[in-house]
């Protein structure tokens, strides 16, 4: 059974969620790939673990972080999505997962995740929570070509954080995309799950990689987000809160 890293913190009404934090494949475990690909977006969420690290520190907040590469499960994906297990990522053929064992890898890695995440919900009652992310500046495969945001903003059908975020960031003079590179109607499975089925306000938040891939970038990001993710928190609570 594989266990999260968990970051302590106060209940200052912000939890901060890591997915692809790792690109770590446990022993046991053969993907049959070149090992340079575990370096790449398609393994990991190149800065998403020390930007999340520099928010919880900044933030005084909780955080989750995965400790397993997506590459062997993800765990942003529902237990019976297709791409849970990839056999293929961005163009690269995963051959080790061609035969997995679906069932084992999901309570070995996925369910204990989950849970975790479950149980720190409950015991810190956020009133937001933030998922953070990256992406990369342009696929490799698809020819969609470069991506021209510095930022995305993904969400669901609860906008509640997510619009003011998207205005945040726009008003700073950040190129932030509404549901891009990728709509959050499509692909928004541990939110959905921790922070709309609780009726917790939440957002996914992507930032391009070649933007936080060094320390600088992520001071920088951590910056920026810390104050964007307080001015939502404190908007969120003064509305939760009883008129007087």
């Amino acid at each position: 059974m594989s266990t999260p890293t968990l970051i302590d913190g106060k209940s200052g009404g912000i939890l901060l969620i890591c997915d692809h934090a790792s690109n770590a494949v446990p022993q046991g475990i053969d993907l049959s790939i070149d090992p340079a690909l575990l370096d790449k977006h398609i393994a990991i969420d190149i800065g998403a673990e020390p930007l999340t690290r520099t928010l919880a520190a900044q933030l005084g907040a909780p955080a989750i972080l995965a400790t397993v590469s997506r590459l062997v499960i993800d765990l942003h994906r529902q237990p019976d999505h297709p791409s849970l297990i990839p056999a293929i990522s961005d163009g690269h053929v995963i051959p080790g997962n061609a035969d997995a064992d679906r069932a084992a890898r999901i309570v070995q890695f996925h369910a204990p995740y989950h849970r975790a995440l479950a149980q720190l919900v409950r015991r810190h009652q956020p009133v937001l929570l933030a998922s953070i992310h990256s992406f990369t500046p342009e696929l490799e495969h698809g020819g969609a070509g470069r991506r021209p945001w510095e930022a995305g903003i993904l969400y669901n059908r609860d906008t509640r954080a997510a619009h003011l975020a998207v205005e945040l960031l726009r008003a700073a003079g950040i190129p932030t995309g509404d549901n891009e590179p990728y709509s959050g109607r499509i692909l928004n499975a541990t939110l959905n799950r921790h922070g709309e089925a609780n009726g917790i306000a939440s957002l996914a938040i992507e930032v391009r990689n070649d933007e936080i891939a060094h320390a600088a970038g992520v001071a920088r990001w951590g910056e920026i987000l810390g104050s964007t993710l307080e001015t939502i928190r404190n908007r969120l609570a003064s509305k939760a809160s009883p008129a007087t």
